[in-house]
This record gives structure tokens, sequence and C-alpha cells, in this order.
């Protein structure tokens, strides 16, 4: 007994250190996500960089969606390579210097700078979203079969927690709006969150380690291809992974739409202030928090099949919630109860990914389900959104047609069997 139990402490030391590294990653890089992508930049690009003009808006629909399908045309084949050379962790390292490296210089724009910033913001977004795909790919690793659905909602609760931090961090540089006297401020916040996701990604490259290679050499992408071509001719073979990803992709897309007009729906159709939308999203990441944690939990207890199909039913509630909204006090609530079903349908989703996922081509699939299926509905949503928005006239009604994704997804994982297939058993 003696004997054992010093490399077994040092076994359990360096799992919790590898544990660690990859939660603090998504603190890290949510930071990004909640900066960037989703509440002040895109303010800054219409208001500040564009002067206000009304091509802004489609120049920054068009920046998101050119990322987005750049991420879900490589993804695949990046993630095959990665499988194949053992070289995960070296991937992750190139995207995610790329999306630091790119908000950093994002802090030296203005007005003006419309086709600079928008390609810095394009490379950034890409290394974001691009490096997401191998940093779900070690979930497998790091977790057992029995504790996935925790660690997955530890993941995300950590993600909104660092989304959290860098809101309130840099609320004095935001608080003066994003108005032109306050432009040296809002240049500071952004080189802030290149900081802040390079401080907090540094340990995962420092602790974590991949798999052994299939093979020695240098990543061939030819040969991913034809992998990546192999996969999508034999993938029927899982159906149970087929119909999740199917029933992924358009739920997912009504999310990351809620997600990206959340903001705009708030100032244009219920008048929310600059101040106000901060409140909002802070109290949005704290209940989005509470939902990881909670629903990681409960996911291990009913699976994830289950908690996918309870968080799909609170999504119903939410958007009826907000479309009879009329006003502020009413859609904080609804945005509490977002937050909540937001953090726990992304967690038990990377878990049922996980679960049915051959080890084998992990890094690939996440490839197909981070890359292909989550950034190609990223595409779709928006656009329909914004198309029904403006040919109706009303958000609402736009909010609305978001109900009919949430159907979809919901009628096509009924079927899906979560336990039906294991990484460990599987193979291609």
């Amino acid at each position: 007994m003696g004997c054992r139990s010093e490399p077994e402490t040092g076994r359990t030391l360096h799992s919790r250190s590898r544990l660690f590294s990859w939660l603090l990653f998504d603190y890290a890089n949510t930071s990004f996500s909640v900066m960037i992508v989703t509440f002040v930049f895109p303010l800054y690009f219409k208001n500040i960089i564009c002067q206000g003009d009304p091509s802004g808006d489609a120049l920054w629909g068009a920046g998101v969606s050119i990322s987005m399908l750049a991420v879900a045309i490589v993804s695949p084949f990046l993630g095959a390579a990665a499988d194949q050379s053992g070289s995960r962790k070296r991937f992750l390292f190139i995207f995610t210097l790329m999306s630091v490296l790119a908000t950093a210089l994002l802090s030296f724009s203005g007005p003006g700078w419309v086709m600079a910033a928008l390609l810095l913001f394009i490379v950034a977004n890409i290394g974001f979203e691009g490096g997401q795909v191998f940093y779900d790919a070690y979930l497998p690793d790091i977790a057992s079969s029995r504790s996935i659905g925790r660690v997955s909602g530890y993941g995300y609760a950590m993600g909104y927690l660092g989304a959290l931090s860098i809101l309130l961090l840099l609320y004095p540089l935001l608080r003066g709006g994003v108005v032109p006297e306050n432009i040296p401020s809002l240049q500071l916040s952004f080189f802030g969150v290149a900081l802040f996701f390079a401080l907090f990604a540094s340990p995962i490259f420092l602790v974590m380690r991949d798999r052994p290679a299939r093979d020695r050499s240098r990543p061939d992408f030819a040969r991913a291809a034809r992998e990546v071509r192999y996969t999508v001719m034999h993938i029927m073979q899982y159906p149970d992974l087929a119909r999740f990803l199917m029933a992924f992709f358009f739920y997912n897309d009504a999310i990351l739409t809620i997600i990206a007009f959340a903001s705009i729906y708030a100032q244009n159709t219920l008048g929310f202030t600059a101040s106000e939308l901060m409140v909002f999203f802070m109290l949005v990441q704290t209940t989005a928090i509470l939902g990881s944690v909670v629903f990681g939990i409960i996911t291990d207890r009913i699976g994830p099949k289950r908690t996918i199909v309870l968080t799909l039913l609170i999504w119903f509630l939410v958007i009826i919630m907000a479309i009879m909204t009329t006003g502020k006090s009413l859609f904080f609530a609804t945005g509490l109860l977002a937050g909540l079903s937001m953090g726990s349908s992304q967690a038990a989703s990377r878990s049922m990914m996980a679960r049915l996922t051959p080890k084998k081509h992990v890094t690939e699939f996440f490839g197909f389900y981070d890359g292909t299926f989550g950034k190609a509905s990223a595409i779709l949503g928006p656009v329909l959104f914004g198309f029904i928005s403006s040919q109706a006239g009303d958000q609402r009604i736009a909010l609305g047609s978001l109900l009919v994704f949430f159907l979809l997804g919901l009628l096509l994982i009924l079927p899906v069997r979560s336990g039906s297939a294991r990484p460990e058993t599987q193979d291609m």
C-alpha cells in the first residue's frame, strides 16, 4: 500500500491540474465571446468605426457569417489531422494565438477603420471558434463516463463566470457608453480582453498532454480530407449520432440567434439603455453559471438526452415570455430564465456528443459538432431572423419563428438513444 500511494497521489494531482487548466480555458475565452462577439464590439463597430452608417449592420453580419463559414468548412479537416498526428494542443495554441493577437490589434481601431477592423474581427473569431473544437475534444479524456455531465457543466459555468468577471473588471472603462467621447477607454477594454484571454488560457498549454498519435508523421491534410470524406459517407453507421447532430443543428440555431440579437432586441424593441444592458448581461451570466452547474449534475443523474429535452421546454417558455413582454422588468426575468437554459442546454449537448463519439475520431467528430453543425447554424439563424424582422417590421414575429427551430430539435432528439453507443467501444 505504501509503495503505491505516492504514484496514485501523483496521478490524482495531475488529473486535477488537467481538469483545472481545462476549466480555466473556458474562463478565459468566454471573455472574448461576451465582449467582442455579443456585447461591446458590435456596438463599437456600428456606432464608432462605421460612424452610425446603416451599412454597418450588413458589414457586421457579413463578418460574423464569413468567420463562422470558414470554421465550419475547415474544422473537420483540422480535427482529423489533429487525431492522426496527435497534435491537438498545437492546433489549439495556434487558434488561440490568432484570436488573442487580432483582439489586441482591435484596440487600435477607430472611426474609418471599417475593412481593417472587420478583417481583424474575422481572424479573431476564427481563432476563437476554431480553438473551441480542439478544446471541447479534450472532454472525453479528462472526465469519466459517470462524471462527463458535471465536468461539461463546470466548464460552461467557468465560462460564464469569466464573462461576468470581464464585465465587472472592465466596467470602469465601459460605463461611459459606446460613444465617440469614450473611444480611448473602449480601445483599452479590447486590449484588456486580449490580456485576460492570454493569461487564463496559458495553463492548458503547460499542463495538458495529447493522446498518443495514430502515427508519428506530421499532419497530412490530404489524408485528413480522405478521412473526413469517409466519415461523412459512413456517418449513418452511427444513427443516434446523426440524429443528435441534426437536432443540435436546429435548436442550437435558435439559441445562437437569441444570443446574437438579445442586445438589439432589448434596445430596439424595449428601449434598454447602455447601463441597463450592462446589468442585464451580468444577470444573464449569473444564472447561466447556476444552470451549467445544476444541470451538469442533473445530466449525470438522468442522462444528457432527458436534460436537453427539459432545457428545450424551458426555451419554449423563454420565447413565449419574450414575445409577450412589454416592460423591462419582465424582460429581466425572461433573461434570467434564458441564462439558466442557455448554460444547461450547451453543457448537456457537449456531454451528449462526448457519449456518442468514438474515441479514435474524437477531435474529428467534435469538428463536425462545433464546426460544421455549430457554426453553420450560426450562419442560418441570424440571417433568417433579420429577414423576417425586416419584412414583417416587428422583431417579435421574428422571435416567434424560432419556436419552429426548437420544435424541430425536440422532435429529432426524442428517438436518440444516448446510452446506445460509447466512445470506448465504437470505432470506424
